[in-house]
């Protein structure tokens, strides 16, 4: 099911060829065990999608998973279009990998012995590389209530709807004309 909709998204992604750029709003495709996925429409979405405003957030537990007999062009697809990149405790293998992409602030030791809930972070912001950086998330309590508060409040006016809306729109998406009888019908 999941491989359809991914494909189907694509689809999509690909129809906004007829909108203007400064129309496109953008569309956001999460995918969770991305290594489940991995089709011909992944390293098209790589490749392309970005122009089509769908942002595209991956998630796996090693690289090894991207690569299939033998074939590494996801692999080297993801690399060589990702802008950020967030990597927690890895493995040897991934680490020799992976050091390439946060050099030289960090090597395969940190990226081995990172500590846990923490992260090594690459971002990509206005087509601009930064510096990699280490994320640790505050001590539980030790946040800000006010800020987080502000920031859920944000993302809610910018993003939210009524559930009723959504629901209503749902229910719309969801109804199919009414089949023909045989007296109904043109032929």
């Amino acid at each position: 099911m999941g491989l359809v909709l991914v494909g189907k998204i694509l689809v999509a992604a690909l129809s906004r060829t007829d909108v203007t750029e400064d129309k496109r709003k953008d569309f956001y495709l999460y995918i969770d065990e991305f290594q489940n996925f991995i089709t011909e429409s992944i390293n098209t979405i790589l490749a392309e999608a970005r122009k089509y405003r769908l942002c595209l957030t991956i998630g796996h537990q090693f690289i090894g998973q991207l690569v299939k007999n033998q074939d590494t062009s996801v692999r080297d697809s993801i690399f060589g279009n990702v802008g950020t990149m967030v990597a927690f405790n890895v493995g040897v293998d991934d680490s020799e990998f992976l050091a390439k992409q946060f050099e030289p602030v960090f090597n395969t030791f940190d990226l081995i012995n990172i500590e846990k809930h923490n992260a090594y972070i690459k971002l990509l912001v206005d087509n601009e590389t930064l510096s990699p950086f280490n994320f640790s998330p505050p001590e539980r309590g030790q946040g800000n209530p006010e800020i987080s508060g502000a920031i859920k409040e944000l993302s809610r006016l910018k993003y939210g709807r009524s559930r009723q809306e959504v629901e209503r729109e749902i229910l719309e998406r969801g109804k199919t004309s009414k089949p023909e009888t045989e007296e109904e019908s043109d032929y």
